[in-house]
């Protein structure tokens, strides 16, 4: 189902704020790695967002993961004193690992066999 005109602008919102809360609570450099928000998908209640997260040189993802839902609370919190002007409800965080940066490396390395391949192949029947 689509989303409607309201629950993007919840999620472009709740994306700001957080992208935000992340920088000055320093939760977006970790141990010589970056994190960043990719995406947040508001339900169509607006009681829960769903916030989709890119690791880009983290050691342990999962880890990470854990260790910043264990902080939902403490980031919900900060993310309603934010908004509060703006909606009724802060939303539930919930929190997710993006990989679609994983797709698009994994993707570029098959292409790039292939070509390696292609240009082989030509180079044999060349011969």
């Amino acid at each position: 189902m689509e989303e409607s005109k309201r629950q993007k602008q919840v999620g472009k919102l709740v994306l700001e704020e957080l992208s935000d809360i992340f920088m000055r609570e320093g939760l977006n450099m970790v141990d010589g790695g970056m994190v960043s928000i990719s995406k947040v998908a508001v339900t169509p209640d607006l009681l829960e967002a769903r916030v989709y997260m890119s690791f880009f040189q983290v050691k342990d993802n999962a880890a990470l993961l854990h260790k910043i839902k264990e902080r939902g609370w403490e980031i919900r919190k900060l993310l309603g004193m934010r908004i509060k002007n703006q909606l009724r409800r802060v939303p539930d965080l919930i929190f997710f690992t993006d990989d679609t940066l994983d797709h698009v490396f994994k993707m570029e390395e098959i292409f790039k066999k292939i070509d390696e391949e292609r240009q082989a192949f030509k180079k044999d029947n060349e011969s």
